[in-house]
């Protein structure tokens, strides 16, 4: 049965409780009740959905993760079919970060563990509900988010998107499990998973970032888990691994799925028991380190192609985030725009550039194939030359290779044949690459041998010519 406070005023926002136990629900009514709120208070998941069906709306809903006829994820899951705006919170136990996790993903807006002090769950019901006393003081929803984290990197949140993201960032945060990170190259996942860290009990430890595609498969593996003396010819004394030197940090292992499979294995086991032995060790180390993992591939495509382990995705994807294209959240661009300007603006020392409307509009048209790290580097490039119309003329004179969207290579100059031909060597290298990675879907180790080149050399050609996988839906 479902009950609620005397106060007639439909002012005040109307806050749904629903737990089983009658003494939790009585706790709850009267440390809101006495702060202004409208508390109703269902006993069933029956109860709380047929509630749902008559107006007003309650503006938060607080529910048990465990109900005894109902199960509390899929009485959340229904309720949001009923109303999709609606905002819950989801109770339970501190410790259980699967239904957490879970929880999220099925759209809650928070999750408030067990046991918790009256004043967290004030805090927390404050966070998402606005008394109309206060509003006044508040800020639109709609305004952006701007958060500056350690090492000069800044979050942003200006699209409906991203601020979902924000959201679960700062809920699975608080969780010790591995999170996925998955988006096109440049979209800002390293910046996520610096957030994650910025907002967990092992901020103050440290955060390091290891690039799986970047450092040779051959030393990757002591790369991570360190050597002993001897290991191999020219290690003359022991050396740490990252695991070792980050011990109660976060570590982001970034493209994780150019991992050599054997690799893939030991860091499986890691993730299973934490423990590992350095290489030429015949003792096993324990290090307290929380992992996120980030990668720009076709996850289905990876596994069907044994790219990627199938167990250590799913040991990975504890928690999975998809960051969106900065084609996808272009309401962000303009903000992006003015923080860049300011961030580089400052690092060199030079007075900040005005974006006028014109240009503001041509980076809304353009596509951002290589998303905010392009971004960035189109800022940069404005801050120094400071020619409007030559950034404009450059974003106007892409073109489409194999399907992708790069920049264009820019005229050559008619001082004579050795910059022609330097122009014409540019443009069938990059074309020569881009067909090589698509043939390969994006295999880059499979690429390098196809161009017969070094695995290195690749790495390098594909980030010379701004080369971007096919866009992902």
């Amino acid at each position: 049965m479902a009950t609620s406070s005397t106060r007639s005023s439909l002012a005040q926002p109307v806050i749904l409780v629903v737990n089983h136990k009658p003494p939790v629900l009585q706790h709850f009514f009267a440390a809101l009740d006495s702060d202004g709120y409208q508390v109703e208070t269902a006993d069933t998941a029956e109860a709380a959905l047929e509630r749902l069906q008559r107006p007003p709306l309650p503006s938060l809903v607080l529910m048990d993760v465990l109900m005894p006829e109902a199960d509390g994820l899929e009485t959340l899951q229904r309720a949001r079919a009923l109303q999709p705006d609606l905002k819950v919170i989801m109770l339970g136990a501190i410790d259980d970060t699967r239904r957490a996790a879970q929880a999220v993903r099925l759209g809650a807006v928070d999750y408030l563990p067990e046991p918790f002090h009256e004043s967290e769950l004030k805090s927390v019901v404050a966070q998402h509900v606005v008394l109309p006393c206060s509003m006044p003081e508040q800020k639109e929803d709609a305004e952006p988010t701007i958060i500056d984290l350690p090492e000069g990197a800044s979050f942003l949140s200006g699209s409906q998107a991203m601020k979902r993201i924000h959201a679960q960032a700062c809920v699975i945060a608080r969780f010790d499990m591995p999170v996925l990170l998955l988006g096109e190259s440049g979209t800002g996942k390293e910046v996520l998973a610096l957030l994650i860290h910025h907002l967990s009990p092992r901020a103050n430890y440290p955060f390091l970032k290891v690039n799986c595609a970047a450092v040779p498969a051959d030393l990757l593996e002591s790369e991570l888990f360190g050597y002993e003396a001897g290991a191999f010819t020219g290690a003359t004394k022991p050396k740490p691994g990252k695991f070792e030197l980050c011990e109660q940090g976060t570590i982001l292992l970034d493209e994780i799925g150019e991992m050599p499979p054997a690799l893939q294995a030991k860091l499986l086991h890691f993730l299973q028991d934490h423990r590992f032995s350095r290489l030429g060790s015949r003792t096993t180390t324990k290090a307290d380190v929380r992992i996120l993992a980030a990668t720009n591939i076709r996850v289905e495509e990876a596994l069907a192609s044994k790219m990627l382990r199938e167990d250590l995705y799913y040991r990975l994807s504890g928690f999975t985030i998809q960051v969106p294209p900065l084609r996808d959240r272009k309401k962000e661009i303009p903000l992006l725009l003015e923080h860049f300007m300011g961030r580089n603006a400052m690092q060199f020392s030079s007075p900040a550039r005005r974006f006028s409307p014109k240009l503001i509009q041509a980076c809304l048209g353009y596509s951002w194939p290589g998303n905010l790290r392009q971004l960035e580097n189109f800022v940069r490039r404005y801050l120094v030359l400071g020619d409007e119309e030559l950034a404009i003329s450059e974003l106007q004179t892409t073109q489409r290779v194999n399907g992708e969207q790069r920049e264009a290579a820019s005229p050559p100059d008619a001082s004579g044949l050795k910059n022609l031909a330097r122009a014409v060597k540019k443009e069938a290298e990059a074309a020569a690459i881009a067909h090589a990675l698509e043939q390969t879907n994006w295999h880059r180790q499979k690429a390098a041998a196809v161009l017969k080149i070094s695995y290195k050399a690749l790495l390098y050609k594909i980030k010379q010519y701004d080369l971007v996988p096919p866009n992902a839906d």
